[in-house]
């Protein structure tokens, strides 16, 4: 595969020149993960509320890894039995997770969603609508502008490379780094993916590209002839100049042998090359599929969740061997939640859900957002344990855009709803990062 578009040299908006470091990486969670069996009420009286709806969906009370939280909220919580690694990186303060996030358009109470008081996002419960509005924040429209691009449009003058771009996605196309002027650079688990055979020195390879040189080396007259030949050789160049920089890295951590973790190792091997690739700045997509349990869930979460955690886990150990632990920050989103009643096999298309933020920079061992009671019928209880959002999706990019260095100024360029929930100022929406 070939990236044939490259990044825009149009000028960006004005933005203060940086000599730090920063990136920002969305584990994606395509198809809803269960995230109300991530984080688990752990104290007695608030594990009863959850195995009293959860049913047989409930994960055994002894079997919770416990969180040593800093901010008290109330409540004692645990992670899944398998997120061992995620438990001791939330301990040792450097994981925090971010409570009942979910889209919404402005604050929205139970009455006023019943009585339709209240502007709702597109297609609630749907994968295409909510997979998109998580990536685009604008859960109004159909918008196919990413918030990472729209980031990326603001702040890719602070890189000195305009030859790739600071948008690498690891998992091929998504919406969450589409700009109006940056797009993503797509790499697979081993680098980035040239032209097949162009390159090879046997056979009749060299032949094949001295052609395609030559098709190259044309002045053609034709606009898109031109553009085409031009866009090809710049991707080709590309390619080029990012294996070089990447390929020669060597990281002395361990990742799973998972697909997840090879995404995650790939990344850190770039990041550990930003400063041969020119760049200050960079965006990372990363996606592990497969959370749509209908059925299964609780055999499902078992094989995956360790996945997660020990990915993670090892992503932030290579931030560290390289000391950047402090310039990286992971976050995690999915499509939705999921109900907290089962339908007798598994859990079904819901709201409001739980998500982690991983990095040295986050003010970690906090649980920020407002953790629901999980009751049946609860005050936020839509039906069959759909949460509507105590906290919006808003809130949570609002704190990860404006420390990846968006000024609060530029913050509604970036996320259009944000001033419905939140007053820019010195301070971000949920004070998670540090």
């Amino acid at each position: 595969m070939l990236n044939l578009r490259m990044a825009s040299t149009a000028a960006a908006q004005t933005v203060t020149p940086a000599s730090d470091y920063r990136a920002l990486v969305c584990l994606f969670l395509a198809g809803g993960a269960d995230s109300y069996n991530f984080l688990v009420p752990s104290g007695t009286d608030e594990y009863n509320e959850y195995a009293g709806v959860r049913a047989d969906l409930a994960l055994p009370q002894a079997d919770l890894h416990t969180l040593n939280i800093a901010n008290s909220i109330g409540k004692d919580l645990g992670v899944h039995p398998g997120m061992s690694e995620l438990r001791d990186l939330f301990n040792a303060g450097n994981l925090a997770w971010v409570t009942n996030v979910g889209t919404l358009i402005e604050p929205t109470t139970l009455s006023q969603y019943q009585n339709e008081l209240v502007n709702l996002p597109l297609g609630l419960y749907s994968h295409a609508d909510q997979i998109k509005q998580w990536q685009t924040s604008v859960p109004q429209s159909g918008e196919a502008i990413g918030w990472g691009g729209r980031t990326a449009d603001l702040l890719h003058s602070l890189n000195d490379n305009d030859r790739i771009s600071m948008n690498i996605s690891v998992a091929g196309s998504n919406v969450w780094q589409n700009g109006n002027q940056t797009f993503q650079y797509s790499i697979g688990t081993d680098g980035s993916q040239g032209l097949s055979g162009y390159d090879w020195d046997w056979g009749g390879y060299p032949a094949r590209g001295a052609a395609i040189d030559s098709q190259m080396d044309i002045e053609y007259q034709n606009l898109f002839q031109k553009t085409f030949a031009q866009s090809t050789r710049n991707a080709l160049d590309a390619h080029e100049e990012f294996s070089a920089a990447t390929q020669g890295i060597e990281l002395a951590t361990v990742f799973p042998e998972t697909n997840l973790g090879s995404q995650l190792r790939m990344v850190a091997q770039t990041i550990a090359a930003h400063a041969a690739l020119g760049m200050r700045r960079q965006t990372f997509f990363v996606q592990f599929g497969g959370w749509d349990h209908h059925d299964e869930v609780l055999g499902n979460m078992a094989t995956m969740a360790p996945v997660i955690s020990q990915a993670v886990a090892a992503f932030y150990a290579a931030m560290e061997e390289i000391n950047e632990q402090n310039n990286v920050t992971l976050f995690t989103a999915s499509d939705f939640g999921r109900t907290l009643t089962s339908n007798g096999e598994g859990s079904d298309h819901a709201w409001g859900g739980n998500h982690l933020v991983c990095g040295g920079a986050v003010n970690g061992a906090n649980i920020y957002g407002t953790y629901p009671d999980l009751y049946a019928d609860n005050p936020l209880d839509t039906g069959r344990g759909r949460l509507i959002p105590t906290t919006s999706v808003d809130e949570y990019f609002g704190e990860l855009a404006l420390w990846f260095g968006v000024s609060s100024s530029d913050l509604s360029m970036v996320l259009p709803n944000v001033t419905n929930f939140y007053t820019p100022g010195a301070m971000g929406p949920l004070g998670m990062m540090g």
